[in-house]
């Protein structure tokens, strides 16, 4: 670990911005050798796609300010939004922040998982300040999925790693989607198969007041007050900068618009269903994807991303979005879509 809160490794990156000159991004397997092999070049300042449980993650050293800057540049991200900052086990988490009585109970209800905690900074955390956008603060994750893991523990340092794909668009569930967005960008992926999930981590501030939901994703948040035993509040940052990541109002947007709670579909729309009941005039699409036919929320967020990059690709101009409930993973779903209908 470094000795200074915002001192940051300036070590060269492995990666730049596509240009005539950059190779293919390298192919690696869950393996022994495809783990070492990512993990050799996350701490020489590569970029690494790998899956977690929620989505694929493109990961660099959080510790370097070099690497953090090249990720910037290859997803295209504002340096205004913060990064997640994945660690292999809750001891680890503790050597990046502080956290309190709250932190500590939704750590062992739901980590390893699809939970990130933002907490104050640790006295000596290695983070560095790009990685944070300059927030005195942290969001720190340890995800569940066995290839994240493994990589984690072959690094030993913490990575940062947001959704492997260009910034506000469609957030990757298979190595395929990365690829679609980044091939040339970056170093390499691990290519592990489909992700289970399908949509992002919680976030949940622990800042030393009541807890906020900030962003809902793969843990409910009744599960979450379940445990807290109390309900908890939801609150967006008024500011205009996130005080975490995942908070810009246009965000896993496709190229097409998004029209949402679709009660009837216009001629020429692609259109994206939920359970068994379908809008009026369907029939006029060409393009008809169901999330779950049977109303499962679960099977819906693991569908959602990759069926949006599919009704995209069809050369719709608009998606037709039937309604969702916005209940447990729903509220997380109905979430992702309304930041991909926003204005742009």
């Amino acid at each position: 670990m470094l000795s200074r809160r915002d001192q940051c490794d300036v070590r060269g990156s492995a990666s730049t911005e596509a240009g005539p000159d950059r190779r293919a991004t390298e192919r690696l397997g869950t393996d022994e050798a495809g783990i070492a092999r990512a993990a050799s070049l996350l701490a020489i300042g590569g970029l690494v796609a790998f899956p977690t449980e929620t989505v694929y993650g493109l990961g660099a050293d959080a510790r370097n300010a070099a690497a953090v800057a090249s990720l910037y540049a290859a997803k295209g991200r504002p340096r205004f939004n913060p990064l997640i900052a994945h660690v292999g086990t809750p001891a680890d988490a503790r050597t990046v922040g502080h956290f309190d009585r709250t932190a500590v109970a939704l750590a062992e209800a739901f980590w390893p998982g699809p939970l990130t905690l933002v907490v104050p900074l640790a006295d000596e955390t290695s983070v560095c300040d790009l990685a944070r956008a300059g927030l005195r603060s942290v969001g720190i994750r340890v995800p569940s999925h066995p290839v994240a893991r493994d990589i984690l523990a072959r690094c030993g340092f913490p990575v940062v790693a947001p959704s492997a794909n260009l910034s506000g668009r469609i957030s990757p569930t298979a190595s395929d989607h990365v690829l679609a967005d980044l091939d040339g960008r970056i170093d390499a992926v691990v290519e592990g198969g489909a992700t289970a999930i399908g949509v992002e981590s919680t976030i949940v501030a622990c800042l030393g007041g009541a807890p906020i939901l900030l962003r809902p994703g793969g843990v409910s948040r009744e599960a979450i007050e379940q445990a807290l035993g109390h309900r908890i509040g939801s609150e967006l940052n008024k500011s205009g900068a996130p005080v975490s990541p995942g908070l810009l109002a246009s965000h896993y947007a496709p190229r097409a618009a998004v029209r949402l709670d679709a009660v009837s579909v216009r001629p020429g729309e692609a259109v994206l269903l939920f359970g068994p009941n379908s809008p009026v005039g369907v029939d006029r699409s060409a393009t008809v994807l169901n999330l779950s036919p049977a109303g499962d929320l679960t099977e819906a967020a693991a569908n959602l991303f990759g069926f949006l990059r599919r009704l995209d690709s069809s050369g719709a101009a608009t998606i037709a979005v039937a309604a969702i409930p916005p209940l447990g993973l729903g509220e997380a779903i109905v979430d992702r879509l309304r930041r991909a209908a926003a204005d742009r």
